[in-house]
Parts: C-alpha cells; structure tokens; sequence
C-alpha cells in the first residue's frame, strides 16, 4: 500500500494558528514546536537586549526585536529567533505580522531542543535568504560563533570564548564583551 505524504506546511497554513503560546516555527515545511526556553538562555537573550538597545538609542541605525516574533523567509521558513537586528535602510522589511524577508543580523541562543535546527538547516536558510550575520551564543560551552553567512555558510568567521571582547560590523563601535552576555541575572 503507497504511503501518503503530507504537503508541507506553508505560511498560509501557519498564519491560520491561533496566537501561541506554544509558539511553533515552520522549518522546511515542517512545523516544529518550540519549548520555553531555559533561565540561561533567558538571562543571555536580556543581557543581549539591553547591550544592544543601549547601543541603538546612541547609534539608531536600525531596530532590535525580540522573539517571539515570526520572521517570514519563504513560504515554508517561518523562524522566530531569539534576537533579529533590522537595518534603517530595510526597515520595508518590518510589517504587523513581523518581518518579511531576511533580517540584517540573526542571533539565536542555543539549547539541547533546538542547537540542531539553529546549527543545520535553520543556518542555511538564513545564508539562503539573506541574513548577513549570523550569532550562534552556546550558554554550555560560553562560546559565541559568528557567521558571515554572505561569504561562507558553513563556517564561522570567529569563535568568542567567555574573555573575548569583539565588534560586528554591522554595529559598528559596538563592543561586545563575552562575559557580560553570559552573566546570569541572578548574580550567581
């Protein structure tokens, strides 16, 4: 007996879902349930904000937003990473549903859940579509990999251990030091 595939789920039929949460992403046509995230990973993902809002109000060169908020790729890559920088020259891109197409920077904080989505194909539809940079923050290991994805996919420009302190080129005069994204608001 022929098995039957299922038609890939598609924005369409992901735009048809009630507001979360449980918030979803579509991954390759695949609808892909997203847990809440761990305290590390909230604690990164707010150390982020504040360094690079504060950065935005003295520099504002583009908007910062947080997930969940659904960034539409193609008609079966709907993604919310956990931060997106938008430029000012693209803010086209920012619409009420969430931004439509690439943004300029993508940074995901990664977890056991999601690290092989955020390291395997949701980074290849990033570099597919767009997406200058990428940020993969490992709470773990306390190494954050930035990819150029415009000039190679499959591997990072640079690895920052927990002592770096590095710029991007996209926030330009932004210094990011390590040991501040990974310091826990608990003061643990």
């Amino acid at each position: 007996m022929p098995q039957t595939i299922a038609p890939p789920i598609t924005r369409y039929d992901y735009e048809q879902m009630p507001e979360g949460p449980p918030y979803y992403q579509v991954v390759e046509g695949e609808l892909v349930m997203s847990p809440s995230p761990g305290t590390p990973h909230q604690d990164i993902v707010l150390n982020l904000v504040l360094l690079i809002g504060h950065y935005l109000e003295e520099h504002p060169i583009g908007t910062l937003h947080v997930a969940p908020l659904d960034v539409f790729l193609s008609d079966i890559n709907v993604y919310q990473p956990d931060l997106v920088f938008v430029s000012r020259e693209r803010r086209s891109l920012i619409t009420d549903r969430g931004i439509e197409g690439a943004p300029d920077l993508v940074i995901e904080v990664l977890s056991p859940r999601t690290v092989r989505f955020d390291r395997g194909t949701k980074r290849k539809i990033y570099a597919r579509t767009g997406v200058q940079e990428l940020w993969l923050v490992d709470p773990d290991a306390k190494r954050i990999q930035i990819y150029r994805l415009t000039e190679d996919a499959d591997a990072p420009v640079a690895t920052h251990g927990a002592d770096a302190v590095f710029e991007s080129s996209l926030l330009p005069g932004l210094r990011v030091e390590a040991a501040g994204v990974f310091k826990p608001s608990h003061g643990g």
